[in-house]
């Protein structure tokens, strides 16, 4: 996936991630949170050979998803 990809797998799954906890981030905030997400998402599906579609763009926004919903529900309890 490109660049471009990227930003964009980011920003949705930041978004997404977002709702999921009932937090409030500007758009920046979700990019980063969502980048950070799939390299999580990524490290953990690989070590565990998980992927969900057939679909590569689609595969890597669940990834991308959940280890930002993971990322940010870690951040939070740190936080408070």
């Amino acid at each position: 996936m490109g660049f471009i990809g990227w930003i964009i797998v980011g920003i949705i799954a930041g978004f997404i991630a977002e709702k999921v906890t009932d937090s409030d981030h500007g758009l920046l905030t979700n990019l980063v949170v969502g980048l950070i997400g799939a390299f999580v998402g990524g490290f953990i599906a690989g070590k565990f050979g998980v992927h969900f579609v057939n679909n590569a763009f689609l595969d890597t926004t669940i990834i991308a998803t959940l280890g930002a919903i993971l990322v940010l529900f870690v951040y939070q309890k740190v936080r408070s």
